[in-house]
Formats: C-alpha cells, sequence, structure tokens
C-alpha cells in the first residue's frame, strides 16, 4: 500500500524554497542569457524565467537551489515523478547492456511492445501492433499516414480546440493560432468540428438538456450529402482535451462520436499523448467511456524522464501495413524501452493503487478549488478528473468573459515568485492547468493549492 510517507521520500519535502532575494538568481539569469543567445525560443516555454538544474519527484531545483513545486510534471510526462528510484535503477541496469540498437529489434523495446498490448484499452487490448517513436507529434504523423493507407481515403477529422503535434501532418490537426500562422499551407482534406467545451458551448445550449448537440452536429457532418465530408479516413479525438483547456466532454459524447465514425466507415482514434497512462485516473482516458478505439496515440507519461511514445492500432487494420515503409532511426531505444517498463509496472502495481489514488486525491483537489473558488471572483470554472485539472480564470463568472493576457501572466509569475510553476492553456489562454505527478503527496496538493488561492486574491 502506498502510503504518504513513501510518497514524502521521492520529492524534496521542504518544496516551495525561494532562497534568493529575487528571481531569477544570479545563477540562472547566466544560464538564461546562454539560453537566449544559442537556443531558439521556437521552443514551447519561450522565455519564461525558469532554468532546472535538479529534478525529483514533483519537485526542481534551479542553479541558485531555488526549490519549488512542479505541478507541471513536464506538461504531463512524469507520472511517477522525476527521478524515481527504480526509474534510475531501470536506467542503470541498461546502460551496462544496450542502449542504441537502430531500427530493429531488441530485448527491450519487444518486451514494451508485448506490455503495451497488454495494458490497452479494451478493443485493443492483446489484439494491437505497436509502432514506436519519440513523441507525440511523430505518433500522430504515423497515425495519418497509416490510416489513409489503410481505408484508401484521405481526410480526417478533428476538433475545435485539439492539439496533436507541430509537425506539418499534426499540426494541421491542431487548431491553436501560434502553430498556424505563417507556416501554411497545411495538408489538405483537414475538417475540424466542435469539441464538447461545456462552459464555452458554441450551441449557447446547456448539458444535459442540450441532448449533446455537439455530438448530432459532428454525425451530420459525416454522415450527411454535401457536406464536403465523404471520404473521412479517420476521427482523431482527445477524450479529454488538454492545450485547449483541459476540457473533460460529458457522458455520451465520445460513444456517439463513434458511432458516427462507425457510420461513415472511418477509423477512430484515441489520442492519449497528455491525457493518457494513468493522469486523468485511468490507465487511458478513453476508458472513462464505454469506446473501443481502433486506434491509439500514446507518449509523455509512458516514457518520463525518457522520450517515448507510439501508434497503437488494431491486429488486423495493422495487417494491410507495408514492411519498411516508416523508418525510424531512434525508435524502441533500449533506455527509453526500459524506463517505460518501469514507468508501467509503478503506475500498474497493486491492482494501479497509484492510478486509482490519482483519480481519488484529483476529486480532493477539485473540492478544494471549488470551496476556495465562491470567493475568488477570477476563477470561473474547475474541471477535470483524476490529476488533469483545468481551472478557468475569468474577468467575470457571469460573463464568463476569460481572464486578459497581462492579468494571466500576473498570476504565472505570482506563483512562480512564490515557488510554484504551474502553465496555463486553453483557447484564450486562460486555463491554469494542476498537473502534478501522480506522486505528489497530499502536503503537497494543499500547498499549491493555497499558494494559488492567495494569488488569484491579490490578483
Amino acid at each position: 500500500m502506498i502510503t504518504e510517507q513513501d510518497l514524502e521520500k521521492l520529492s524534496y519535502a521542504d518544496a516551495p524554497a525561494i532562497l534568493t532575494d529575487r528571481l531569477p538568481g544570479p545563477k540562472t539569469e547566466k544560464a538564461l542569457e546562454d539560453s537566449y543567445k544559442y537556443e531558439s525560443m521556437a521552443r514551447g516555454a519561450g522565455r519564461f524565467p525558469c532554468v532546472f538544474d535538479e529534478g525529483f519527484g514533483t519537485t526542481v531545483k534551479d542553479p541558485d537551489g531555488n526549490v519549488f513545486l512542479d505541478i507541471t510534471a513536464g506538461v504531463a510526462v512524469s507520472s511517477v515523478g522525476r527521478r524515481h528510484p527504480r526509474v534510475v535503477e531501470a536506467v542503470e541496469r541498461q546502460v551496462k547492456k544496450l542502449m542504441h540498437a537502430v531500427d530493429m529489434t531488441n530485448t527491450r523495446r519487444v518486451e514494451l511492445a508485448k506490455r503495451v498490448s497488454e495494458i490497452m484499452p479494451e478493443g485493443l487490448r492483446d489484439n494491437c501492433i505497436t509502432y514506436f517513436t519519440q513523441g507525440g507529434s511523430g505518433a500522430v504523423e504515423t497515425a495519418i499516414k497509416f490510416a489513409r493507407l489503410i481505408t484508401g481515403r484521405s481526410q480526417i477529422v478533428a476538433f475545435h480546440g485539439a492539439y496533436h503535434g507541430v509537425w506539418i501532418g499534426s499540426g494541421s490537426l491542431t487548431t491553436g493560432e501560434r502553430y498556424h500562422q505563417g507556416f501554411g499551407p497545411h495538408i489538405p482534406g483537414v475538417i475540424h468540428v466542435p469539441y464538447a467545451y461545456c462552459y464555452r458551448c458554441c450551441f449557447n445550449m446547456e448539458y444535459p438538456s442540450c441532448d449533446l448537440q455537439c455530438a448530432k452536429y459532428v454525425d451530420y457532418v459525416l454522415n450527411t450529402p454535401y457536406t464536403a465530408c465523404d471520404d473521412v479516413a479517420m476521427m482523431i479525438v482527445e477524450p479529454q482535451q488538454g492545450e485547449g483547456g483541459y476540457v473533460p466532454p460529458p457522458p455520451g459524447y465520445l460513444e456517439k462520436l463513434k458511432e458516427a465514425c462507425e457510420r461513415h466507415g472511418a477509423l477512430f482514434l484515441a489520442d492519449e499523448v497528455q491525457a493518457g497512462t494513468g493522469r486523468t485516473g485511468k490507465m487511458w482516458s478513453i476508458e472513462h467511456s464505454a469506446v473501443k478505439p481502433d486506434m491509439v496515440t500514446w507518449g509523455k507519461g509512458m516514457g518520463g524522464d525518457m522520450p517515448m511514445a507510439g501508434f497503437t492500432v488494431r491486429a488486423d487494420l495493422a495487417e494491410k501495413i507495408p514492411e519498411g515503409c516508416q523508418p525510424n532511426t531512434f525508435a524502441g531505444n533500449a533506455i527509453s524501452a526500459a524506463v517505460s517498463l518501469a514507468n508501467i509496472d509503478i503506475l500498474t502495481e497493486n491492482d494501479s493503487e497509484l492510478i486509482r489514488r490519482a483519480a481519488a486525491l484529483g476529486d480532493e483537489v477539485k473540492g478544494r478549488l471549488l470551496e476556495k473558488a465562491q470567493d475568488i471572483r477570477i476563477i470561473g470554472e474547475v474541471r477535470g478528473r483524476g490529476l488533469m485539472i483545468g481551472i478557468e480564470l475569468v474577468k467575470d463568472k457571469e460573463t464568463r468573459e476569460p481572464l486578459d493576457e497581462e492579468s494571466i501572466g500576473k498570476v504565472v509569475f505570482g506563483l512562480f515568485n512564490r515557488g510554484v510553476i504551474m502553465v496555463p492553456c486553453g483557447r484564450y489562454g486562460n486555463v491554469l492547468r494542476f498537473m502534478p505527478s501522480l506522486t505528489i503527496t497530499k502536503d503537497h496538493c494543499e500547498k499549491a493549492v493555497d499558494i494559488l488561492a492567495d494569488v488569484a486574491r491579490d490578483l
């Protein structure tokens, strides 16, 4: 049984602890200067003034020794926390045997492929084939190619608010302006439809009286003549949207999407890169529904401290994929595979105790946030499942007008200055993500929520 005492040993217990008179401190500032000089700022964090020097569990240190509570988990990557002792042990064992193996079979890689098959959601479990990549964008690029090949069709249905990567194919499915503007033209045949964002319903309706109008509209687009949607290879959907605002869909929504796909003859792909591997309180977020996906893309939390991602497809569909058609030099790296196997063991042992704890702890965090939100005028909604919680910030709770960019910056830097790292997302950039490692202690959760509440009140 996992105890709080066990988890306390996996992070710096004194976090947050700011030692320097100002942030960034002198050593951190020097590292930032060099970074700005020699690195591209096209990276996701841009010029955010934080430098990671050490990471341990749910905490990180900068070069000046300041200790931060990291409520990002590397953007939902470090599911079991940074430098988990069993992960470190797996790395140490593997580096003495094999590291790079070219795009061929290695023992750790084949072990991982088998393990992935065993933990897939129903419909794919023990009935699938996996293609390995290094990140989610590569997994989605592969999915686009293979879905078109398998079906002989070309169109892809994706959703408003979607994030599926930033390469030219995956980026065409993603809807954020920063990933689109100036980079076109994108791949043809992509059709975007509304996601079930109930807080900001594009049909101005409310659940459940809406009778899932957004899903009905998707069915209409797929299965009605003269909608220019007559050649769909696959629908790709996040069972809980990530960058789009940490939006969980209402019950029945995903089932209706799957039914629409089946009527059209399109494949259904669940993109689990951010919401998978225990993040939402189940191994896969699609498991909050009754949907059996045809394909899954996964990454982030599967590899944790090492890059690992993949595209998993039903075995009968995989038979249509020709041998040698998608080489990838570093796929299935032996060290990354060994780490992924360790992560899976940690997440699933004792009847997936750590994942079940994430579900219960997430409910506690949401309850605590909702209680504090009653007297904080800028918190409009708290939503999500497990430790994938979105806090939508607004100017006015009645009008739901999004909080402006300058004020969001004040919140983010207010948190940072008090030793808490949280990053925003959402269509308006106004949703804070509560997505720590699943190994976070209750004490660290409470500290993070209390500091967030103080900063929000100050604003």
